[in-house]
This record gives C-alpha cells, sequence and structure tokens, in this order.
C-alpha cells in the first residue's frame, strides 16, 4: 500500500486521533492553514480510507467495568472452516474488544472487558467454553493499567 501524505496531512491526523471533534477551524488555525484547503485535507483524507470512522471513547471505569483479560485461545482444529467458525462467532461477544491471530503456540489473543470477576467467569464458562471451537483458554488478568492509547504513533511510522 503506497501512502499518500504530506507532513500536512499527518499534523492533521495527529490532531484528530487527539480529539475527534476538534473542528475544522480549529485544525485550520493550529497548523496555519485557510479553512476551506484544511477541510478538502480531510475529506480527501477520509476518502482514502485513513480515517475509518470517528468515535467516543468511553470510560470504562467510570461505566463500572474493571476488568481486563487478555485470554489465549488454542483452537480443538486449525483448518480453514475452523478458523474461520470461531472468527465469526467470535465477533458476536461484546465483551471481545479485540482479536488477533497469533504466530507461536496460541491460535488467538483476545482482550475481554467485563464489570467483574464474576461476570468474566460466567461469560468463560456459559459463552466461551460452550463453543466447540475452543479446546483450550487461558486467562491473563491485567492488574495495573500502565498505558492505553488509541493514537497510532505516526510521526515515526511515515
Amino acid at each position: 500500500m503506497t501512502i499518500n501524505l504530506s507532513n500536512t496531512d499527518v499534523n492533521i491526523l495527529q490532531l484528530l486521533q487527539g480529539d475527534a471533534s476538534i473542528s475544522t477551524a480549529a485544525i485550520a488555525e493550529r497548523l496555519n492553514l485557510s479553512q476551506s484547503p484544511c477541510w478538502r485535507r480531510i475529506n480527501r483524507i477520509e476518502q482514502e480510507g485513513y480515517i475509518r470512522k470517528r468515535v467516543a471513547l468511553l470510560d470504562r471505569r467510570a461505566l463500572g467495568m474493571e476488568v481486563v483479560v487478555f485470554a489465549t485461545v488454542c483452537l480443538t482444529a486449525n483448518g480453514r472452516q475452523n478458523l474461520e467458525a470461531f472468527e465469526a462467532e467470535i465477533v458476536k461477544y461484546p465483551e471481545v474488544m479485540e482479536c488477533y491471530t497469533m504466530a507461536g503456540i496460541w491460535d488467538y489473543m483476545l482482550k475481554i472487558v467485563t464489570r467483574d470477576i464474576a461476570h468474566y467467569e460466567a461469560f468463560v464458562r456459559n459463552t466461551l467454553t460452550t463453543s466447540p471451537h475452543i479446546r483450550e483458554l487461558h486467562s491473563h488478568m491485567a492488574v495495573t493499567e500502565i498505558k492505553n492509547s488509541t493514537e497510532l504513533p505516526l510521526d515515526t511510522q511515515l
């Protein structure tokens, strides 16, 4: 994939990923641009797919979601059908915030967020372990959150 972004485009992306509600006028002012060209740049960046969507980031603790678990999963079989069936199943669970295929001893890594340990246990017992695709599941409880960011390191990557 060819990345077609100028330094100004990268600066716009950095501002937007820091605060998606920032106005075009504020972005233009911070970057010493006039508003219309700034709006056109933002529109082009969105059209080219560099911005997937704009969202509100919620505070999980304020909403009573205290538990973060990284669960490693090994499947019963590794055939393409089994992988696709597991993936189609796992995307349905709102507790699973992220899911990655892994290279190494585990097939998948899940990031799961729940209200408390009891909710996590119920989710594992009543949902995950009932899946015919999961052979092994290991839970790794997060104790202290040191860093949690949604901002990509644009200045070092482009």
